[in-house]
Order: C-alpha cells, then structure tokens, then sequence
C-alpha cells in the first residue's frame, strides 16, 4: 500500500540527542520520573516490553524502549521498535480528510453517498444523511463495534465486500442519538480519502504527513514494512498468570480504522506536530490549524463517572479521531489503540505544550494508563497518587476474574438433535457464510473468511452449544443457539459472546445465521 519514503537518517538520532542534552531541568526531571515509572511498569503488570516518548515546549524529551520486543528472542526494544498503533491510526485519517478540506475537494458535512455513491447502511434515511463528520465521530448509528467480524480477527475481505456487508450490519439506533464507537465508519472515511485524493489511502497518508515529517519507519498496513526489518513488536497474552507470544499483522485489514506501524522516534514527530498546530517539525504546514480546532471539537458528549469531578473531570467527548476531556482546568486528548496482545496511548496536553505515547507488547492498560497519569501529575503539581500500585491492583483484580470465570451451566439439560441435522452452511448477509460440519461425533464450525475463527462445538442445552476456538488465546468462546423448527428441521441460528470480557468486536450477537443447505 506504501511506497518508498525518504530516510530519516541521523536527523531524528541528533534531535533527541540535542533534546536530552539542552533540556532544562525541569524537563530532565520529567524524563527521569517517566524512565522510572516505565521500569517500574514492566514487572508490576508483566509486560515484556515498552516503548515511551515525551515531548514538552518542542522538544523531545525522551524516546526509549523498556524490556524485550519478543518474549521468544529476547530481542530489546528501542525507540525503532515497529509496534502496531491500532486505532491510533484514525487521528490520521480524521487530520486527512481535514487536508481535503482545506483544499475544497470535500466538506466535513457533506453526504457520504457523494463520494461513495453504492455506499448503504441497514435504514434507508441513516444512508442518506450520514455524513463525513458523523463517520469520524462515532455517532452513525451502528452499534458497538458492529460489523467488526467482516475484519477482525483478519479476513479475507477487500473493500468492496466490506461497503457491501455494511448494507446488511443491524443499525442499533437513530443517526447522532447516541455515541457507540465503529471502526467500519473509518474504514469508509478511508474509501472517502481514496476515491476524492484519487491514491490508495495509505499512499495519501505517506505523502502527506510521513514523508513530511520524517517518519521514515512508519507504515500503513504490515503488509508494507520491508521483509527486511527486524525491529519488530510481537504481542503477548497473559493468561492464568503466563505469557504466550502471539504474533499478529497489527490490524492490516482495519485500514484507516487502525493498519498503521510505528516507533517512538516517529510518534514524536507526530506529537511535535501536533502541539505546533500542524506545522512539521521542518516547517513545513501539514494540516490547518482550522483542521486541528474540527477534529478537536466535541462532535458528540460522552457521559462522566458520578465522582467524575474528584480526577478534575466535569465533561467529556468525542472529536474525529480524538477523545476530549477537561481534567484539572486543561484540555485533555487522547486515543487508545488495542490489538491481541498489543496495545498504545496517545496523550495531548496543548495548554502545557506537552504530549506522550506508550506502545507496549501486551495487554495491560493499566501499565500505560499508570505512566500517563504518573507524568500528568509532574506537568500539572497534582497530588500524588501511586498509580502504579493502583492500577496493578485493578488489573490483577480483572485478571483474577478472568481466570475465576465459569460458564454456569443449567439445572436441567435437555438433549440435542443428532449431531448431523446442525451440520451445513449458515449465510449472514453481512459477514458471509459459516459452516458447520460433522465428522468423528463431533461438531466443528468454520469462519469461512476468518482463519482464526475455527473450533468445536460443545453441547451446553438443548439446541444451544458452546463453540471453543483452537485458539484458546483469543477468549471468545461464544453461544451459537440454532432455531429449530416444530419437525426438528434447523433453519438458523444465533451467536453471543460467552464471556462478559470478550473484547467488542468480536460482534457474534449481530449475526443472523439461515441455513442455506
């Protein structure tokens, strides 16, 4: 998807080093508490590896790597270690569409049929009113992470199957009633960028901002990173107390939604460039400020905890490809990215000229949440609060959870058809077919688009079986509930997550499986 970039060479390597060398005090301090926190982080949460980059008054701070990027080589991650930045991606693609924007080829508002004329949505007024805007700001109806299986866990899918699924995928509500967070909104927000820029999504994103800003490490789609590049993140799951390697492609198919790779060393060119209201590190203007003030607009509220107000928050929203607060009298922006075994957090802090990201090669939020907030509380002089050791308990306390959780199972089980009569092909208009085939007395069922979605169904009640994945990592044991007619003929069936931990999209409950043979 990316071409050639031109290479960065020594010229990021020599502003870090001048950054380190010239800071002020105050900011050296800042860097030594950060350096801290983040050792601190990797035995407290067991996460192999991190990576950190602050800025403050146009100057990088710091840029380092903690731990190993791979749990099998033992490899060290540095401040070039590629990670999977996942939904980090979409203040890209929503500063993008703003470049459009300022070039008279769209506007924030305008149709998305006008660009995207097969473009269709579930219900008939949400396709013709749904805007721009609404797809950058999670506000399109669709329900949480709906539609998510026609892309994750990878699918064979391209974008023309996925604009045809989208058709099909159930609409939860009215358009801008409520906020519910889709990444198939983004994914058509990058269509929209390649058909008005007239180039692949990924080349519009290399060209203007990458090239640019020197982020000559940075790719949109693992599929594009050089065969020759070593200085890879591999993820890693905790389960039951152990770690497990699993390696993944960061998200190629989530595209504008979250494809993109990148290091430390790049991000801090992102975060310069953000704090210098779209102005590049070089000089060069990449985006408006007018650009920068839309997609940091709330575009739709979002609701505060009850004792909200004691952490310095009183209101919250959502911008395009932003999560806005107000937190301790300061504006406060951020987005999350989570992949298996991979997740990052990016954090803004304009009032103070001050920005970060954590890229970490596990699963524990609370590892990157605990060294943001630990450096928010210096810039702001806040009270002090240990949050790593609050953060750790809640994630060992989530953890312990996880691990404690059975499937209840009822007083009364009521035998199966024979085993045969399930099997076949399911069709679900939007995600394709199923299948569902039996051999050995035993039941297996088939993603057909999905490879990781494999596994054997295990009688539960009745019409009700459980399907265990051979993946066991991916903890998302779902229900399939199959409808049976009055004369035992299946017609259909319905899926639902097993576990309330499951992550979101894994959307099994918006299928609706007819047998088809």
């Amino acid at each position: 998807m990316l071409h050639h970039y031109f290479a960065k060479g020594l010229l990021v390597s020599a502003c870090i080093s001048a950054a380190l060398t010239f800071s002020n005090p105050v900011q050296a301090q800042t860097a030594d508490s950060i350096r801290n926190t983040a050792t601190e982080v990797l035995d407290a949460f067991n996460i192999p590896g991190l990576a950190v980059v602050a800025v403050k008054d146009g100057e990088i701070i710091l840029a380092e790597g903690f731990g190993v990027r791979d749990i099998a080589t033992q490899a060290p991650v540095n401040a070039d270690t590629l990670f999977g930045i996942a939904s980090n991606t979409k203040a890209f693609t929503s500063a993008a569409i703003g470049t459009l924007v300022e070039q008279g080829k769209l506007h924030w508002d305008d149709k998305v049929i006008e660009y995207i004329p097969e473009f269709r949505l579930a219900d008939a007024q949400l396709t013709r009113e749904l805007t721009i805007r609404d797809l950058l700001s999670h506000r399109s109806g669709l329900g949480l992470g709906a539609g998510d299986l026609m892309i994750w866990p990878n699918t064979d899918k391209d974008i023309h199957s996925l604009l045809a699924g989208l058709a099909y995928v159930p609409v939860q509500r009215g358009l801008r009633e409520r906020f519910a967070y889709n990444n198939l909104m983004f994914v058509t927000a990058g269509e929209v960028i390649a058909r008005v820029s007239g180039m692949p999504y990924a080349d519009y994103i290399a060209q203007t901002f990458l090239e640019p800003l020197n982020m000559s490490n940075t790719r949109v789609g693992f599929s594009t990173i050089p065969e020759s590049t070593t200085n890879l993140a591999t993820g890693t799951i905790e389960k039951e107390g152990e770690l497990y390697r699993f390696p993944l492609d960061y998200l190629e198919d989530f595209s504008a939604a979250g494809a993109m790779a990148s290091s430390v060393n790049d991000l801090s060119q992102w975060l310069l460039t953000q704090l210098q209201g779209g102005v590049a590190p070089s000089g060069e203007r990449v985006f408006s400020e007018a650009t920068q003030h839309e997609v940091w607009q709330v575009a739709m509220p979002l609701g505060v905890p009850a004792d909200a107000a004691k952490t310095g928050t009183h209101f919250r929203g959502v911008g395009m490809g932003w999560f806005l607060k107000d937190y301790y009298g300061v504006k406060h922006i951020s987005h999350s990215g989570g992949i298996l075994g991979m997740l990052s957090l990016t954090t803004l802090i304009p009032e103070k000229n001050f920005g970060m990201v954590v890229l970490s090669n596990q699963q524990a939020f609370g590892g990157l949440t605990a060294i943001t907030e630990e450096a928010l509380e210096d810039l702001l002089d806040l009270p002090d609060r240990d949050w790593v050791a609050e953060e750790q308990a809640e994630y060992q306390a989530f953890m312990q959870r996880k691990a404690e959780f059975q499937l209840s199972q009822p007083e009364l089980v009521r035998d199966a058809l024979p085993l045969l009569a399930y099997s076949g092909t399911y069709n679900d208009p939007w995600y394709g077919d199923i299948k569902v085939t039996f051999a050995d007395d035993q039941l297996r069922l088939d993603f057909t688009h999905t490879e990781l979605l494999k596994g054997r169904l295990e009688h539960y009640n009745g019409d009700t079986f459980v399907v265990r994945w051979d993946e066991a990592l991916l903890e998302a044991d779902a229900f399939i509930e199959f409808n049976v007619t009055r004369d035992n003929e299946v017609q259909g069936a319905r899926m639902e997550a097993v576990a309330p931990f499951t992550d979101f999209s894994f959307d099994f409950h918006n299928l609706r499986l007819l047998k088809l043979r």
